[in-house]
């Protein structure tokens, strides 16, 4: 009887154990928008997707765009003059005047938290001198960032049939928009009042819609370095939002929501990475990464430029590796930590970076390899000991040669 009850005692300990140890390890939360993604900030890794490249309208998620073409264009001081355009266009502002004098930080503090229509176009026009200009270095800058299934034609996100974007592009965009710390500043700011204008004489309040940010909120997240909302009736609800904890910073994309669950979808995908996902060095800088054939008889170390993390799910077993793009370096001269070479970080299909790979030697293309010598055979080398010697000898005797022949020539 006792080796029963030992017996079954121990299966359950052994059970129990078990499944605590699956459960280490939870599965992807269900979100109810259409397209989604969760992204590792610094590599672009996609951890969770739904609809990966499927085009949506991103209303009001537009903005983030036109957030980073002007922090990129324009200082926060610069003052904007306001035209009627931005007067008179449709939904939500802070109904700014026609000839009304702004700061840049204005208006992306509008732009940002209150969602102003009215800012987007001010500053689309102030950055580009026109709406339509301003949307073609919005195309430009998708492409440039690796957006390949987005298309804008306006600054600020209302409906349009051709006005479409993907989970992963608007990530990458957020991606981009987010090493700008004036972007964190701005989008964890509860409460910003511009102050009076040549055309408003009290301050205007602007209150941040983001939840995630707001510490008296039941949706409130540590380490949220801030998002933007969106909506119309065709585009549906959208939120995208990025957060920072233990050193992994996290990028979450929901688009096209029948539902006006964002806060809470925003919350479970960002806990699903942080705690299911672990930070991991892949090599450090000047570490030795391979041997690289500079020419047939030699190679030199290549070297890490700079260190390489990524996030690894914790019940993974394999590693990224790095895919070289071959270059013919045997006509070149470079010394030891010149960038020679580049290459890619390869993990499970996917492209987490592009690296640039260092030279762990000197070498120069006018010298002769001093390890190709010690290839070759005892009887190649005796007979280059003939060789060699025999070749000077000729090439003295064709010196005197000729010598002996323009001095005949002068004689005569």
């Amino acid at each position: 009887m006792r080796k029963i009850i030992t017996f079954i005692s121990i299966f359950i300990i052994a059970f129990c154990i078990n499944a605590h140890n699956t459960k280490a390890i939870d599965t992807p939360p269900t979100v109810s928008a259409d397209g989604v993604v969760l992204m590792d900030k610094n590599t672009g890794q996609v951890l969770y997707s739904k609809n990966l490249d499927t085009q949506y309208p991103p209303a009001s998620t537009t903005k983030i765009m036109t957030a980073l073409l002007t922090l990129e264009n324009c200082k926060l001081d610069d003052v904007v003059t306001v035209g009627k355009n931005a007067v008179n266009v449709d939904g939500s502002k802070v109904y700014l005047f026609e000839g009304e004098k702004l700061t840049v930080k204005d208006l992306l503090y509008a732009l940002l938290l209150q969602s102003a229509n009215d800012s987007a176009v001010a500053l689309s026009e102030h950055v580009a001198g026109s709406t339509k200009e301003f949307v073609n270095l919005m195309n430009k800058k998708a492409k440039e960032l690796g957006c390949k299934n987005t298309n804008f034609v306006n600054p600020h996100g209302l409906y349009d049939d051709k006005h479409r974007t993907t989970a992963r592009d608007l990530g990458l965009i957020l991606r981009e928009l987010s090493k700008h710390e004036e972007f964190k500043q701005i989008a964890t700011t509860s409460m910003y009042y511009i102050n009076p204008t040549n055309k408003e004489t009290k301050k205007r309040p602007i209150w941040n819609k983001d939840k995630l940010i707001q510490k008296n909120s039941k949706c409130y997240y540590e380490g949220c370095e801030g998002g933007k909302t969106g909506y119309t009736i065709q585009s549906k609800h959208s939120f995208v939002a990025t957060a920072t904890r233990n050193n992994k910073s996290l990028i979450a994309v929901l688009l096209h929501d029948a539902k006006h669950t964002y806060w809470d979808d925003v919350i479970k995908l960002f806990d699903y990475g942080f705690n299911n996902y672990t930070r991991e060095t892949l090599y450090n800088k000047d570490q030795t990464l391979c041997n690289y054939n500079v020419t047939n008889d030699l190679k030199i170390p290549i070297l890490a430029s700079e260190d390489f993390y990524y996030l690894k799910r914790k019940d993974a077993k394999d590693a990224p590796k790095l895919k070289i793009n071959d270059e013919s370096l045997g006509s070149k001269s470079f010394n030891k930590g010149d960038i020679i070479l580049t290459g890619n970080i390869i993990y499970q299909n996917q492209n987490l970076g592009k690296v640039s790979l260092a030279s762990g030697s000197n070498y120069s293309s006018n010298k002769l390899p001093i390890k190709s010598l010690s290839k070759l055979s005892d009887k190649q080398i005796k007979a280059l000991m003939v060789c060699i010697p025999l070749f000077i000898i000729l090439i003295i005797g064709i010196i005197f040669s000729v010598k002996r022949s323009r001095n005949n020539n002068i004689n005569h």
